[in-house]
């Protein structure tokens, strides 16, 4: 169903339809406000907002055959001639007070020129490259261009013509979004800015910018709780889409949130505060990045006590469901290794762990038990799982310049 939006004008003796574009189909025409049934079915309605989007040429009936019924009617000529007329019918219903909307004119079809269409789109579109014209008021004329987006273009249609024009402006829009969010940060407004990241993440999720620029302005509002909520449900809907953890930023501002949280404790729960970790007995999971960091200070520590750990990657090889048999090998690793040993995610089908004080035999013997656990939890799953391991030892840092080299062997010991 069509609503109304706002009701027609007269500019330069030509009656204005203002259409909404850019969200739920909808337009206005008339000087009353009696509602009107939309009749058109989905076809229908596809082919005149085709006509619509293009009201700006006359579009050759080769065009719309073409487009609506390419390899589908044995005689599309007809099949046009009767679309057309369900079109003007549908338009007479709509406005009864205006005759002929939809003219013929050699082979083509268009709007009469005695009508002015107006597109929110154009409007929006036109407004960002002002905006970009003039920065310095980029920060309110980029309010205002945001507030025109009330979600992707034609969201109720979903023919092959719609989907490139929606990701285009779906992409004008993120980069509206962007470029005043850095605006809005200079001038604290953080209502607004995280107003906004909401609004880009309804159109891309996924993109961190957003969730970063949205706990941040959350933090300086001092609600540390609203910014943790945030990255768990970011960092859940990141790992069931795309098996992927949020990046180190986000893991930052999440810290700075769980630390502001933490911030009525007293001097003597410092210790505590540090200290204190989850301990459900599983292994620990991190990002990629945190697990770089933690093999450094490893080998650091392995260089002073001599000693070595084990990495090993696990991989579940071909004919596995995407997805499933990750989140499957995920939880089995959790389980069967020790609680602390750090393991990250390496790419879709395999992970990363480190198997503290463990020389590659122990390692082999690990190998096995996961193997075993996997086959036991999940015997009729068609992945193979695969092992690879490489031995860790301490890093031997050169000394400084102008050091002596038994004063660095002497640090070690």
């Amino acid at each position: 169903m069509t609503e109304r939006v706002i009701k027609g004008k007269k500019m330069d003796g030509k009656k204005i339809i203002r259409v909404r574009l850019l969200g739920p189909f909808a337009w206005g025409g008339m000087e009353d406000d009696r509602a009107r049934q939309n009749t058109a079915g989905r076809k229908e309605l596809s082919f005149l907002q085709y006509l619509i989007v293009n009201h700006g040429r006359n579009i050759p009936s080769e065009e719309l055959i073409d487009r609506f019924w390419a390899g589908s009617s044995s005689d599309p000529i007809n099949a046009l001639r009767g679309m057309l007329y369900k079109i003007r019918r549908y338009l007479r219903e709509m406005f009864p007070e205006e005759e002929d909307m939809i003219v013929t004119l050699r082979g083509s079809y268009g709007w009469n020129p005695g009508l002015r269409l107006e597109l929110d789109s154009e409007r929006f579109e036109q407004a960002c490259r002002e905006a970009r014209r003039s920065p310095e008021a980029a920060a309110e004329t980029l309010s205002g261009i945001l507030s025109l987006y009330q979600g992707d273009f034609l969201s109720g249609n979903d023919s092959d013509w719609v989907i490139p024009l929606r990701r285009y402006y779906q992409t004008l829009y993120l980069d509206a979004c962007r470029e005043a969010l850095p605006l809005l940060q200079r001038q604290e407004r953080w209502m607004e800015i995280v107003a906004v990241c909401e609004q880009a993440q309804n159109v891309d999720f996924a993109a961190e910018d957003f969730v970063t620029c949205q706990m941040q302005a959350l933090v300086s509002l001092g609600q540390p709780v609203r910014a943790m909520e945030q990255y768990r449900q970011f960092r859940e809907r990141l790992w069931e889409e795309f098996q992927i953890a949020p990046s180190e930023q986000v893991e930052q501002i999440y810290a700075l949130a769980s630390g502001m949280c933490r911030g009525n404790q007293g001097k003597d729960d410092i210790l505590k505060m540090v200290t204190e970790e989850e301990n459900d007995g599983r292994a620990f999971f991190c990002t990629f990045r945190i697990f770089q960091k933690i093999v450094a200070l490893e080998r650091r520590h392995l260089a002073r006590t001599r000693g070595a750990s084990t990495l090993m990657i696990v991989g579940l090889g071909n004919q596995v469901v995407p997805g499933t048999d990750a989140k499957r090998l995920e939880r089995v690793l959790l389980d069967s290794l020790r609680a602390g040993d750090p393991v990250a995610k390496l790419d879709v089908s395999s992970y990363v762990l480190m198997l503290t004080g463990s020389s590659q035999e122990d390692a082999g013997i690990v190998a096995k038990r996961i193997d075993r656990a996997f086959r036991k939890a999940y015997s009729h799953s068609r992945a193979c799982l695969s092992f690879r391991t490489a031995l860790l030892e301490g890093s031997r840092e050169q000394p400084a310049e102008g050091q002596p080299k038994g004063m660095e062997r002497g640090l070690e010991s």
